[in-house]
């Protein structure tokens, strides 16, 4: 969410924000006499529920639906390709990482995505981790797709952490970014983001 006197200027009958949320930005929100929606999705049921709930609020629910199903179609799509792709193999040991100082994992929904094309998310997802959890868990791909920051995460910071030199994904040079909007905005962008999970995570 922007500056509020710019949205206001605007004069929105509804404002509608979604996690990560800057409390102060939507203290001002709450403070002006305009109604706010706040979301806060953790899983794709959530993300699925939320494009519902807005598609009917502008009077276009047929439309979501049909989003809907297609972002199911595109998922399973990608799903088939990683289990063609894998042959039986074990699922791929990937940590996601939506920022780095606190370390903190990506969302629960990414967990899913990740389990899609192929991997398994070896971390609690949407939580603070600590560089000795990451370095235990022993992860064969490290993502990095820090909130609001595009494709600027900073692989090298990955490389230079004493706890992980024996991680696997740091020996096999396997630290890969992933532009933030593909894998933490929740929605349709989504759908890109499973695509790009299968490209990096897939077996070598």
């Amino acid at each position: 969410m922007g500056d509020v006197a710019e949205i206001m200027k605007l004069r929105p009958t509804l404002v509608i924000g979604s996690v990560p949320y800057k409390q102060e930005t939507v203290a001002k929100i709450l403070a002006e006499p305009v109604n706010f929606l706040a979301m806060n999705p953790r899983s794709l049921v959530d993300v699925e529920s939320d494009i519902r709930l807005l598609s009917g609020i502008v009077g276009r629910n047929a439309a979501g639906e049909r989003l809907i199903r297609k972002m199911r179609a595109e998922f399973t799509a990608v799903e088939r390709k990683a289990k063609a792709r894998s042959r039986g193999r074990a699922p791929v040991r990937v940590y996601c990482e939506a920022w780095p100082n606190p370390r903190i994992s990506s969302p629960p929904w990414v967990a899913e995505l990740v389990k899609i094309a192929g991997g398994e998310m070896v971390v609690p997802a949407g939580e603070r981790v600590s560089d000795e959890q990451v370095a235990e868990a022993k992860p064969d791909v490290v993502v990095l797709a820090w909130a609001a920051t595009g494709t600027r995460a900073k692989v090298g910071e990955a490389y230079k952490v004493e706890a992980w030199k024996d991680v696997p994904a740091i020996r096999n040079r396997r630290v890969v970014v992933i532009a933030d909007e593909l894998l933490n905005t929740p929605g349709p962008p989504l759908v890109e983001g499973a695509r790009q999970l299968l490209r990096v995570i897939g077996p070598r």
